[in-house]
């Protein structure tokens, strides 16, 4: 296993990979955005390589405006951590998150912040297995005008 962080020539895997976790997109569409967050300073894309292969990404970046339970700016945030199935409880998510960690660490980050869909059970358990603790459960609504 090797975590490392990814550059612009990896944005063709981030993006797939990127795809798989959210597949309402098209894999142009996550080309695009990941080139972008691999080009800003404020963000960080780690990868989880296994033979060579990409088979899991972590997206972190900086947030300088509220963040839920924060009391420091910025506040280093989990923007988004993938592993392929085939990959998962290996320990690869947990790298990538402390990748993740260590980069925010790094940036003069007090505190790393991350959130999930309320009905996300498996990442709920990851995030508090991890140390994380829950902040606040919040319900959204939109209305057409």
């Amino acid at each position: 296993m090797e975590i490392r962080r990814a550059t612009v020539d990896d944005v063709r895997a981030v993006a797939w990979l990127a795809c798989l976790l959210w597949p309402h997109h098209t894999l142009l569409e996550m080309e695009e955005e990941m080139e972008g967050f691999l080009n800003d300073t404020d963000s960080a894309i780690f990868l989880a390589v296994e033979d060579g292969a990409a088979v899991g990404f972590a997206q972190a970046a900086l947030r300088h405006d509220y963040v839920e339970g924060a009391d420091h700016s910025p506040c280093g945030y989990l923007e988004g951590i993938y592993v392929m199935e085939a990959y998962r409880s290996r320990g690869f998510a947990t790298q990538l998150l402390n990748a993740c960690e260590n980069w925010a660490r790094e940036q003069n980050c007090f505190q790393f912040a991350s959130d999930c869909e309320i009905s996300n059970n498996a990442s709920l358990i990851f995030h508090l297995k991890c140390g994380f603790c829950e902040a606040n459960r919040i319900v959204c609504f939109i209305k057409e005008l």
